[in-house]
């Protein structure tokens, strides 16, 4: 469809600043108000633009006009910009054109551009004076101008041969430009020119080229002083992973740098030589290097590098310490290995981890990322001269060996470690211990060793770290054959969740004070444990520090709440996701220091009145997707004014005339989130699904109109007793009376002629159209007769030419036409040649009588010669009053018309000759 805009539409707003009228298959640009600031045009279908199209918009400073024509918005010929077209705004400061398959940069672009996107065109080729007099931009992305389409995710062209051609003088006079996207351009070489005068270049993106051979050889990167980042990643050669490779020298010269990206360049060995350039950057904070194939890393030559913040080696194929020599050769002259096509594949999204539980690496000196890789066994020369390392990720790896305490021995500063999604074997009394300085340990998705039978596993390990904070044993399916306690005088947080402490429970007390030698911890998550019953023994013995507990996703349909004050430090307390059906059972204690309570996705349908009166300190409640019908103030006694946040979201709130809970969710509305629009009725149904302040008041009944109810009832009761008694007495002469009147009621005529199906048309009149006779006695005789001189017994006729409705087919009408009428009624000059809309109207109406057993033929034959036809006269023989003649005496006229009209309001089972056949009759 193509949306219209009147000329005048905006003009009723003349200080509109923002205007986005993109997705709207507009094909001109309509009429704007001068005040606009931006206007977005994306993804329509305008595709040109002159100096009439954006005349007098002086004001505009973003303008956006992105997909006009690309695969997902097809055209037929490519965006064109006349030129000059955009000269006459002189405050324009961002510009995107980007997906519109413009060849060439548009002409005379206003000097106020800083921001300009023209990137996934065909502009092939680059001058000076296709960015003439842009001497304040700042950004500019060229970007997927020449494609190279082996690396595309959607529908690529070639870039031709001998493209892009670049001259080497496009960007020297662009002076104050920061910003430069060549990605996706099929570079193949860096010329020094293309930068010169680039002082002010911070970001450059040169991804997804051809330059894995140009990074070890260019010095296109020495005046580039003040660049802060720089994008290299998927520069690799075709189907190929080179041995080695050694970064250019001209790297060095890139003392600005902060963020160096050469992921997807596929080299198979890391060492000294490889990026020795770097090692003289005084600011280079980031490096990635995953996705490249590397086997074979000395992950030692990160000690060189100064200000190294975080470095990611995750998607390789580091399987150990690495055993190469000194000598290593260049990137074009190593040994080449071809990829298979599967090599290529992306890599596994991540399962959910314990990224909010352990502390963020962020905030840490040196981070290393050595994820997804196929270590099996971790060795101490692994991390020689890494000393000062203090975040380390080896998650998604093969590790299945037990460790001793030997493997991590170099790593003396390290922090934090994940070890998740591997398969340790937990057995030695002193593992880890060889790192003095450890705060987090994340021991999640470990799960495999805890499954075999008959293995133990010993947890004793955690009390010899006597600096660990942050330990996760989540999602192991720890149930037996462990340690009977925890022990640990500085762990502060532990993530138990994903286990089976329902069943560990479930034996005696053998792991009854499992948690209780945590003397310092603060914050325990129990949730996914096949919890079912939480005893309050089982509180007892949990650390009495305890300020966060989470058992959320178990199965407890009942809890002590008295027991809370086993844990007089509780603060936050998460039952969400349990079958607690009610909140009884007492109340929450006094004294308890809960803030924080959610019991969000339960099935809670009843709540004891002050159950959270006595918690004084509670500011926070989760009551959200529950079966609650009502909020009650009773629940909460002068509580309710302290309330910060109470959800009570996604229930069934019986909206009732008067209902008690909308004047209490007024009162407390700053603390009930989304309350216009997330607290929602569950009832009455009319009102099921909608807002509870969508309650229509003329459903709540007042007193006059209960009084009326009242007489009402009584008046039908009255009527119950009255009705049977006179019918007893004069059944007769009521029930001649009243069809007497019925006989005269002006509706009466018509229900009469409709039968027991409510159809649109009382008749389907089918014709050739093409004998003007026969078309001129249906529009002015039938039609006249039929609809306009009955009066109250007036039909309803389908005529084609002004019944049908124009876009549907010809055998939609068709269709809706004989099954929308009583009867299909054929006028017809002759019998022996019947074809076209006749033909089809007729083996219509013979299917409705197979499939309905429903015969809705009437024939009207006009001449005298049609009666002749063996149809007509078996069907006169069968069915006499459904076959009418038309009377060229004009004395037969009115008898003909009153046939007619009797053919075409009764059933034509009625007319059927009882002789010969017995009719179908009506379902």
């Amino acid at each position: 469809c193509h949306m219209t805009i009147e000329p005048s539409t905006f003009s009723a707003v003349p200080t509109l600043e923002e205007l986005n009228l993109s997705y709207n298959n507009i094909m001109t640009v309509p009429a704007l108000p001068k005040s606009l600031i931006s206007l977005s045009l994306s993804h329509t279908n305008i595709l040109m633009l002159d100096s009439a199209s954006l005349a007098g918009l002086h004001a505009l400073r973003f303008l956006f006009m992105d997909g006009n024509c690309y695969y997902k918005n097809p055209c037929r010929q490519a965006l064109e910009v006349a030129p000059g077209a955009l000269l006459g705004l002189g405050n324009l400061t961002h510009l995107s054109l980007k997906y519109n398959n413009l060849t060439v940069v548009p002409r005379n672009l206003p000097s106020s551009l800083e921001y300009l996107l023209l990137s996934y065109n065909r502009i092939v080729k680059l001058a000076p004076e296709d960015l003439a007099n842009l001497t304040a931009l700042r950004v500019l992305d060229v970007g997927g101008n020449c494609r190279r389409c082996d690396h595309a995710p959607n529908p690529c062209m070639e870039c031709p041969r001998h493209f892009p051609q670049l001259h080497p003088n496009t960007f020297s006079h662009l002076s104050r430009l920061e910003g430069l996207v060549l990605k996706d351009s099929s570079l193949s070489w860096l010329n020094a020119s293309w930068f010169r005068g680039l002082g002010n270049l911070r970001v450059l993106d040169l991804s997804e080229n051809f330059l894995y051979k140009c990074i070890t050889k260019t010095k296109a990167f020495q005046g580039l002083t003040q660049l802060r980042k720089l994008n290299l990643s998927f520069n690799y050669q075709k189907r190929v992973s080179f041995a080695h490779l050694s970064l250019a020298p001209s790297f060095g010269s890139l003392v600005a740098l902060k963020e160096l990206d050469m992921h997807g360049i596929f080299f198979r060995s890391l060492d000294e030589t490889t990026l020795r350039p770097l090692a003289r950057l005084p600011m280079l904070q980031t490096l990635r290097l995953q996705m490249n194939f590397i086997n074979q890393a000395q992950l030692g030559i990160f000690r060189a590098f100064p200000g190294l913040r975080y470095v990611d080696l995750s998607d390789n194929r580091i399987s150990g310490a690495s055993e190469l020599t000194a000598t290593m050769g260049e990137a074009d002259g190593g040994e080449k290995v071809w990829l298979q096509p599967g090599d290529l594949a992306p890599a596994p999204v991540d399962t959910p981890s314990s990224e909010d539980f352990k502390p963020n690496c962020s905030t840490l000196n040196f981070t290393l990322d050595l994820s997804r890789n196929n270590l099996v066994t971790v060795q101490p020369e692994m991390f020689a001269q890494l000393s000062h390392l203090q975040c380390l990720r080896l998650s998604h790896n093969c590790i299945s060996q037990a460790v001793n305490g030997s493997q991590f021995l170099p790593l003396t500063g390290l922090q934090v470690l994940d070890l998740s999604h591997n398969k340790l074997d937990l057995y030695h009394e002193h593992s880890f211990t060889e790192l003095p300085r450890l705060e987090a340990l994340d021991l999640s998705y470990n799960s495999q060793p805890f499954g075999m039978q008959g293995v133990g596993h010993n947890f004793s390990f955690v009390a010899h770290l006597r600096t660990l904070r942050h330990l996760s044993l989540a999602h192991n399916n720890i149930h037996s054959q462990v340690s009977q306690q925890l022990c640990s005088t500085s762990l502060r947080a532990l993530d138990f969740s994903g286990n089976a402490l329902g069943h560990m429970w479930a034996e005696g007390d053998l792991y009854l004070h499992f948690f209780q030698g945590l003397s310092g911890l603060i914050w325990l998550d129990l949730s996914q444990n096949r919890l079912h019953t939480l005893l309050p023994q089982t509180l007892r013995n949990l650390p009495k520090s305890l300020q966060v507990l989470r058992l959320r996703d178990n199965y407890l349909a009942y809890f002590k709440w008295w027991s809370l004050h086993f844990l007089p430090k509780l603060e936050v307390l998460d039952l969400a996701g349990n079958q607690l059906k009610a909140l009884t059972n007492g109340s929450l204690p006094a004294g308890t220091r809960l803030r924080r309570l959610d019991v969000s996705c339960n099935s809670i349908s009843f709540v004891a009145p002050g159950f959270f009166s006595k918690a004084k300190e509670l500011r926070e409640l989760n009551l959200s997707t529950n079966a609650l019908k009502t909020v009650d103030h009773s629940w909460f006694g002068p509580l309710a004014s302290a309330l910060q946040i109470l959800d009570v979201s996604a229930n069934p709130l019986h909206c009732a005339c008067g209902a008690a809970f909308m004047d209490f969710l007024l009162e407390v509305q700053a603390a009930v989130p989304g309350l216009p629009s997330r607290v929602k009725c569950g009832s009455p149904g009319q009102l099921q699904g909608l807002s509870i302040f969508a309650q229509d008041l003329r459903l709540c009944l007042d007193e006059a109109l209960s009084w009326d109810c009242f007489a009402l009832s009584l008046l039908a009761v009255a009527l119950g007793l009255g009705v049977p008694m006179l019918h007893h007495l004069c059944g007769w002469d009521l029930w001649y009376c009243f069809h007497l009147c019925l006989a005269w009621l002006p509706w009466r005529g018509r229900q009469s002629g409709r039968g027991e199906d409510a159809l649109p048309y009382d008749a389907f009149v089918v014709f050739d159209k093409t004998q003007s006779a026969v078309a001129d006695w249906v529009y002015n005789e039938l039609r006249g007769q039929l609809e306009e001189c009955r009066g109250r017994w007036a039909l309803r006729l389908c005529l084609e030419e002004r019944d049908w409705l124009p876009g549907k087919t010809l055998f939609e009408n068709l269709w809706a036409s004989v099954y929308g009428s009583r009867k299909t009624l054929f006028v017809l000059a002759h019998t022996d040649r019947v074809s076209g809309l006749l033909r089809a109207s007729f083996l219509l109406a013979q299917q409705r009588l197979l499939e309905d057993r429903k015969d809705v033929v009437v024939l009207v034959i006009l001449s005298p010669d049609g009666r002749r036809s063996r149809y007509v006269r078996l069907r006169q023989r069968l069915c006499r009053q459904s076959v009418l003649l038309w009377p060229h005496q004009p004395s037969g006229q009115r008898s003909f018309w009153a046939q007619l009209g009797m053919a075409l309001t009764r059933d034509n089972h009625h007319f059927y000759n009882r002789n010969f056949c017995q009719g179908p009759t009506a379902e």
